[in-house]
C-alpha cells in the first residue's frame, strides 16, 4: 500500500539499526526526517555515514521537547521505552506513534510472516525463511475461495523470500524491492509489537515466558505485547501456537483466524500442527497425520531447538509447503551465529557461543543441551527476571561457574540460595574477557565452555551480537 509521506515531519528516537534504516526510507520518500539519540554526535559516525546523502536533521545528546516541534508522526526505536518524556509529551499532545515494523507492514506489497516469542525466534525466522526459499517459484500457496481471497493472498509462487525485521537487516531497508509476489519473513520482538495495529498474514508466538521485565514491568504486560500479533489479524488469516506452552497456548481464544500448533505429544483431537511421533516429525491436518521427516536430519543440539524446527514446520504448512522443502530447509542448518554457535575445540574442550541467552530461561535451555561437564560463563546486566530456577539446574549440572559483569552479585546470591551440590568451582570476574581466561585455567579435557549468560549485554557491550563476537575473538586467542 502506498503511502505519501512528502512534506510529513517525522522523529525518528534512536539512531541504531532500526532507527537508521527507517530514516533512510522515510527521506527518499520525501519525508523530513528528525532523528534523535541519547548520545552526542561524536559517538554517532557509523549512523551518519549511512545517512551521509539524505536530508535527515540531527537532535543529538539527550531527548528535548523541542524535538516535537511540527512533528506529526513519531517512530520510537525497538529499544527506546515508551516512558520516555518525549514519548509520553508527543502522546499527550496527540501525535501518533508509529515504528519500524508498524510501517513496514503498511507498504509491504507481498505477504508477511511475523515470528515472536521469548525464545528461538532467530532460529524459527531463520528455518522458515530457508524453508519457504526451498520452495520459491514452486510453492503452491494457501488456497481461498474466490469471495474471502484478500488482497494479499498468498500467491502460488513466490520469486524471492526475504528474511529479517527484529534479526539481520530490517526489513523496511528491502521494502521498495520487494514485489507483490515475495513472501517476507519477519521476527517481532515485543518492543516492536507493542505499538503495531497491523497483522502479519501468518503470525506465529512460539512461547511466553519471564523476559524484558525491566522495559515491560510485567508478565501481564508483556504478554499484552506479545499478543498484539494476533490482534489484528482477518478471518482468511493462520495463527501458529505453541500448544505445550502454557504462555503462548493461553493465546488461543484471541485467535481470529486458522490455527496450526506445534509440541513434541500429537495434537489434541480437532486440532492441527506438528508433532514428534517416535524419531519422525509428523504433521496433522484435517484428521490425516503426514511424515515430514526424521528427526535426525535435525543437526541443532537441544530439545529448545527440537521445538523451534516444529514450530517452523507449523508456519510451513501454513505456508502450504511440502515435506521435501520443510526438510530442504532443516537439512544441514547448523544453527545462526551467537545461538549455541561452536567456536572451537581446544585441548579436549568445546567451546560454545550462546551469546543470544539474555535471560536466565534461555541458559537453562542451554545449559540442558549438554551431557558433557560444563564450565558455565553468566553475567552480564539483569532484566529483573527470577533466577532462582536457574540456580538450581546449574547446582545440579554445571562443574564450573564464571560469573561477571553488572549482575555477578545478584548471580551468586541466587546460588547461594538454591539447593544442591555447589559447583566444584565458582570464580568472579569484573569482565567477560577476564572470565574467558578464568574459564581456560577451570576447564578440563571432556568439558564444554559455554558462554550463556543469562543477562544483556549492555553493562559491557552495545548487544549480544559484540559479546559474542569479542568471545570469539578472546576464545581463539587462547
Amino acid at each position: 500500500m502506498a503511502v505519501d509521506w512528502r512534506g510529513q515531519r517525522v522523529l525518528i528516537i534512536g539512531a541504531g539499526r532500526q532507527g537508521t534504516a527507517l530514516a533512510q526510507y522515510l527521506a527518499r520518500h520525501g519525508a523530513e526526517v528528525v532523528l534523535n539519540d541519547r548520545r552526542p554526535l561524536a559517538q554517532l559516525d557509523a549512523a551518519r555515514e549511512r545517512l551521509a546523502d539524505l536530508p535527515v536533521r540531527w537532535i543529538t545528546g539527550g531527548h528535548p521537547l523541542e524535538a516535537l516541534d511540527g512533528v506529526g508522526l513519531v517512530c520510537p526505536s525497538g529499544g527506546v521505552p515508551l516512558e520516555l518524556p518525549l514519548i509520553q509529551e508527543a502522546a499527550r499532545r496527540g501525535i501518533p506513534l508509529s515504528n519500524e515494523a508498524q510501517i513496514f507492514m503498511e507498504v509491504a506489497p507481498c505477504p508477511v510472516v511475523g515470528i515472536t516469542g521469548s525464545a528461538g525466534k532467530t532460529t524459527t525466522t531463520t528455518l522458515v525463511g530457508r524453508m519457504a526459499a526451498s520452495a520459491a517459484a514452486e510453492v503452491a500457496g494457501i488456497s481461498y475461495s474466490q469471495e474471502e481471497a484478500p488482497a494479499q493472498a498468498l500467491p502460488r509462487r513466490w520469486r524471492k523470500v526475504w528474511v529479517g525485521g527484529n534479526i539481520g537487516n530490517p526489513l523496511i531497508a528491502d521494502v521498495d524491492a520487494m514485489r507483490s509476489d515475495d513472501l517476507a519473513v519477519m521476527e517481532l520482538s515485543s518492543f516492536q509489537l507493542e505499538l503495531m495495529h497491523t497483522a502479519p498474514q501468518v503470525a506465529a508466538v512460539l512461547n511466553i515466558t519471564p523476559n524484558h521485565l525491566d522495559r515491560h514491568g510485567t508478565m501481564q504486560a508483556y504478554t499484552a505485547a506479545k499478543a498484539r500479533i494476533l490482534a489484528f489479524q482477518q478471518p482468511f488469516d493462520v495463527a501458529v501456537l505453541g500448544r505445550e506452552d502454557p504462555g503462548a497456548w493461553a493465546l488461543r481464544q484471541e485467535v481470529r483466524g486458522r490455527l496450526l500448533t506445534f509440541g513434541l505429544a500429537a495434537p489434541p483431537h480437532g486440532v492441527d500442527g506438528t508433532f514428534l511421533a517416535g524419531e519422525m516429525l509428523m504433521l496433522q491436518q484435517g484428521g490425516e497425520a503426514t511424515p515430514l521427516f526424521p528427526r535426525e536430519v535435525i543437526r541443532l543440539r537441544g530439545e529448545h531447538n527440537l521445538y523451534n524446527v516444529l514450530a517452523a514446520t507449523a508456519v510451513g504448512a501454513a505456508l502450504g509447503l511440502t515435506p521435501e522443502h520443510m526438510r530442504a530447509g532443516v537439512e544441514g542448518f547448523t544453527g545462526v551465529p551467537h545461538r549455541l554457535e561452536l567456536v572451537r575445540v581446544l585441548d579436549g574442550v568445546a567451546w560454545y557461543n550462546d551469546s543470544i541467552a539474555t535471560a536466565p530461561e534461555r541458559a537453562m535451555a542451554a545449559i540442558r543441551s549438554f551431557d558433557e561437564p560444563i564450565v558455565l560463563l553468566a553475567g552480564g546486566r539483569d532484566k529483573h527476571l527470577p533466577w532462582g530456577d536457574w540456580a538450581a539446574l546449574v547446582r545440579q549440572r554445571v562443574r564450573a561457574l564464571v560469573v561477571f559483569g553488572e549482575a555477578a552479585d545478584l548471580i551468586l546470591a541466587a546460588l547461594a540460595q538454591a539447593e544442591g551440590p555447589f559447583p566444584a568451582t565458582v570464580l568472579r570476574c569484573r569482565s567477560l574477557e577476564e572470565a574467558v581466561r578464568a574459564a581456560y585455567h577451570a576447564a578440563e579435557p571432556g568439558d564444554v565452555v559455554l558462554l550463556s549468560p543469562g543477562g544483556t549485554s549492555f553493562d559491557e557491550f552495545r548487544d549480544f551480537a559484540e559479546r559474542g563476537e569479542r568471545f570469539r575473538q578472546w576464545v581463539n586467542a587462547l
